[in-house]
């Protein structure tokens, strides 16, 4: 497979381009040599093939090609909003995501939480999940990359009406029973964004606040899913459907 890289800039055929830092250092590790072929993309929807021009000690030019118009995204728009889990779950589920077409993550505290985060720590979680983010599309051939929202606090999220717009078919992720089978609450090729819990999942009262701000309750089966793979069976059975 070729080397796949991201660079956060509009690309431009025909250019010659010095690579930013982090890039250049992937393009020594993988002892790439002048003249050998890699491909580039901006988020913009298009790939971009490319070789290498000079290899520096520090700094790598490539030289940039006509663009490959690709389309490896899904038909939707999925955002999913969910309790953030604990440790390492919380990249392991923005990777995974972001294989199966996610479009937006919105990362929350709840009351159940178990990692919670605020200021500069919650803006350097943000960063960090959005290059995990950028990771799992120059391996997976994602041509737009998820974004990552700001970590928020879930009453204030449903109760923020910007937040809330054009999130399409709004879904809870809830084991409760009476919860609608997902089958019949989510409409094929339909934007939508799931809402679901961390650890010890939502509340009664966040589900409530839930329901009032618009979310169906669904169910995913008789088995309770962990908070790190219930948003992530809901992603990939949306997009089997496609």
């Amino acid at each position: 497979m070729s080397t796949r890289l991201y660079l956060d800039t509009p690309l431009t055929a025909g250019t010659t381009l010095a690579l930013p830092p982090g890039a250049a250092r992937h393009v020594q590790v993988r002892r790439l040599q002048p003249g050998d072929a890699l491909l580039l993309f901006d988020g913009s929807g298009a790939e971009w093939p490319a070789e290498v021009a000079a290899m520096g000690r520090s700094e790598v030019t490539v030289r940039i090609g006509a663009p490959l118009a690709v389309e490896r995204e899904l038909p939707f728009a999925a955002t999913l909003a969910l309790g953030m889990p604990a440790n390492d779950r919380m990249d392991a589920l923005v990777e995974k995501a972001t294989e199966l077409g996610v479009a937006r993550i919105q990362p929350l505290v709840c009351e159940r939480s178990v990692l919670r985060l605020d200021g500069e720590r919650a803006e350097r979680k943000q960063a960090h999940w959005q290059a995990v983010a950028v990771a799992a599309c120059e391996q997976c051939g994602r041509t737009r990359v998820p974004q990552l929202l700001p970590v928020r606090p879930l009453a204030g999220w449903l109760a923020d009406g910007a937040a809330q717009q054009a999130l399409g078919t709004r879904l809870l992720l809830s084991p409760r029973p009476g919860a609608r089978p997902l089958a019949e609450a989510l409409p094929a090729d339909a934007a939508f964004c799931s809402l679901s819990g961390p650890e010890g999942g939502l509340s009664p009262a966040e589900e409530a606040a839930a329901e009032a701000a618009g979310f169906a309750a669904v169910g995913l089966g008789p088995r309770v899913l962990r908070a790190d793979t219930a948003p992530l069976a809901l992603l990939a059975w949306a997009g089997l459907r496609v």
